[in-house]
């Protein structure tokens, strides 16, 4: 690296994959994957060829067949215990824009600057439900009505609820 510009550059990167990017990934995968046929985590049989006495027990009934391709009851269990572990979040989860402890630096610019950040997160927090609440915008909310939370940074949220949120940008990751 040859400057500020280059090294702000990487840090924001490294800030992105590390905080949001994962939060967005990881936290949202239970509402889809914790039912096990939209995303199967195993499939035991190949699709098979046309003109076969399997290919017309698929087209006879494909629920059926697609039920004797993936997990097992057992497997099922673990997968969706598997996911629903890692789409947790903790009840001591200190999101982005917060600090567990107000001593963390005594440098006031720094101090400063995070209060600054933290705001600005704030004000992403409102946007997103602004947009949450518009029914202009139907791929905010479709026809389930589910408002959009995997990057809605829940930075003024100090309940430390835990749990299946959909929400939050932890301050770490640890896999």
């Amino acid at each position: 690296m040859e400057t500020v510009e280059e090294l702000e550059k990487t840090l924001t990167t490294i800030i992105w994959v590390a905080s949001a990017l994962h939060a967005a990934v990881n936290f949202g995968q239970y509402p889809y994957a914790g039912y096990i046929p939209n995303r199967p985590t195993i499939t035991r049989r190949f699709i098979p060829e046309e003109g076969s006495q399997e290919f017309s027990q698929m087209v006879e009934n494909p629920d059926l067949f697609f039920l004797g391709t993936i997990n097992n009851r057992f497997q099922t269990t673990l997968g969706i215990a598997l996911i629903e572990i890692l789409s947790r979040h903790s009840t001591d989860e200190v999101y982005l824009g917060q600090r567990a402890t107000s001593e963390w630096s005594e440098d006031e610019r720094v101090t400063e600057a995070f209060k600054r950040f933290g705001t600005k997160l704030k004000e992403i927090e409102k946007n997103i439900s602004e947009r949450n609440q518009d029914a202009e915008l139907k791929n905010r909310s479709g026809p389930a009505q589910i408002p959009y939370t995997l990057l809605y940074p829940n930075t003024s949220d100090l309940s430390h609820e835990g749990g299946l949120t959909g929400k939050g940008i932890p301050n770490s990751v640890s896999i």
